[in-house]
């Protein structure tokens, strides 16, 4: 077992004074297969993404993981999972997770505490997706011993350009290139852009010459985060283009009309990337204003409304009403022109997501799979078409949201904020991986 970060000092030792190492508690941790040399292990890594290690263990650690309840002590998760698990075994784990932050104690708080200290020191949050975007298309052309200097100034170029070369395919024969007037509101993906790319530049590819808003709303999913409700960032955001300002009259309508609950969990937007995937676009196809700068934004992380009603999942958080009839009341307000973008993917289905059958090839079983996605996701997006926010979150919640739609929550908050005459469907896309392991699905939508 080992970790993957090399450091000048050994992982510190067991230390059986600590209550935390004598009775763990595991954090919540994403597994997934890995090979060390011809030996198949299992990684772990923070499924909060607060800390960037990640630990390498036996494939038999997955008897082990769900012991660590902070209840048992570890003389006891070795007698009760037994097959020839020792103490000296067990402590080694327990010694490298928590080095590595995934376990609850001291060493986790003080990467919270760090994390939580670095995000409120600066205005603005650094590109994290799209760097490394970025970096991969220099990377493609000088190679990997590109330079940072060289992936600093080239990056931009390189982005921009593919953009322009994915915008002009995608409407090389699109019958309406373009948006005759500014949408209310506008659905992209935030799938990544090697597979999300048709439907990214249906929507942006289309935005090039219509009126610039004054602001940006960008609503997002909250894949990582600990938010149980609306978890709104007083940042702005970042990307090899440059900065977009966060919208301060929005950030203050929000506090002025649901406090600063809504706050609470801003560093959710950390490592957030169904916010700052449109960034790009956003400063791209938008441009600059008179002063020379990006529009402002503000980003937020919607919950699903389909698992409590619209309540938040504790009913601690934000819930979804009074949140769309605070920023109702907030636009309504304002002066100008808002854009309202639902940062939204669809359908996650696949062996990847835990379903048994298998994606890929022309086996009937396969391809009736994938029609059933497809026919549920058509389903779905024709309550959004008819404009029926509150029918698709009831199905949701009836089926059970059966091919784990992600972004329920961002499309209909995008839907009952802009209360938009027409819904239209632009462009409809799924991507599988080559081995059939997991296909997501994403749509391009306005709301005009």
């Amino acid at each position: 077992m080992s970790n993957t970060e090399p450091s000048q000092n050994p992982i510190p030792p067991f230390d059986a004074t600590m209550d935390h190492h004598m009775k763990p508690k595991l954090r919540p941790v994403r597994g997934f297969p890995a090979q060390m040399g011809e030996q198949q292990v299992l990684g772990l890594a923070d499924a909060r993404q607060i800390s960037q290690k990640v630990v390498f263990t036996m494939p038999a650690a997955q008897l082990i993981l769900p012991m660590m309840d902070g209840k048992r002590s570890v003389d006891e998760i070795a007698s009760q999972v037994g097959k020839g698990l020792t103490r000296p075994i067990l402590e080694q784990l327990v010694a490298q997770l928590d080095d590595a932050g995934l376990l609850f104690g001291p060493t986790f708080e003080r990467m919270l505490d760090k994390m939580h200290e670095e995000f409120d020191s600066a205005p603005t949050l650094p590109p994290a997706s799209t760097a490394a975007f970025a970096d991969a298309l220099v990377n493609q052309e000088l190679g990997e011993e590109a330079t940072d200097e060289q992936r600093a100034e080239q990056g931009p170029a390189k982005l921009r350009a593919i953009m322009d070369q994915w915008m002009a395919k995608a409407l090389e024969s699109a019958p309406n290139p373009s948006f005759d007037a500014l949408p209310k509101a506008v659905v992209a993906p935030h799938v990544d852009y090697g597979r999300g790319w048709v439907n990214y530049a249906n929507i942006w590819g289309r935005m090039r010459v219509v009126d610039r808003p004054d602001r940006v709303i960008i609503l997002g999913t909250n894949h990582f985060g600990l938010g149980t409700g609306i978890t709104a960032c007083d940042k702005g955001f970042q990307s090899p283009l440059g900065t977009c300002e966060v919208d301060g009259q929005i950030v203050a309508g929000l506090r002025k009309h649901l406090g600063d609950q809504v706050f609470a969990n801003r560093f959710d937007h950390e490592r957030e990337h169904s916010i700052e995937l449109q960034i790009p676009w956003i400063q791209h196809c938008l441009g600059t204003g008179d002063d020379g700068k990006f529009c402002k934004v503000v980003g937020i992380l919607v919950h699903d409304p389909s698992v409590n009603n619209g309540e938040s999942y504790d009913g601690n958080g934000v819930a979804l009403a009074p949140f769309v009839e605070a920023m109702r009341t907030i636009l309504a307000d304002l002066p100008g022109k808002t854009l309202i973008v639902s940062s939204a993917d669809l359908s996650h289905v696949g062996p990847a997501f835990g379903d048994q059958q298998k994606l890929g090839g022309d086996e009937s079983e396969a391809v009736a799979f994938r029609n059933r996605v497809f026919q549920h996701d058509r389903e779905m997006l024709e309550l959004l078409r008819q404009k029926k926010p509150e029918d698709l979150v009831a199905a949701m919640a009836w089926q059970q949201n059966p091919t784990r739609w992600c972004s329920t929550g961002n499309l209909v908050a995008a839907l009952q904020i802009a209360e938009p005459e027409t819904v239209e469907i632009m462009h409809y896309a799924a991507a599988m991986d080559p081995q059939g392991v997991g296909m997501v699905s994403s749509v391009s939508m306005t709301m005009a």
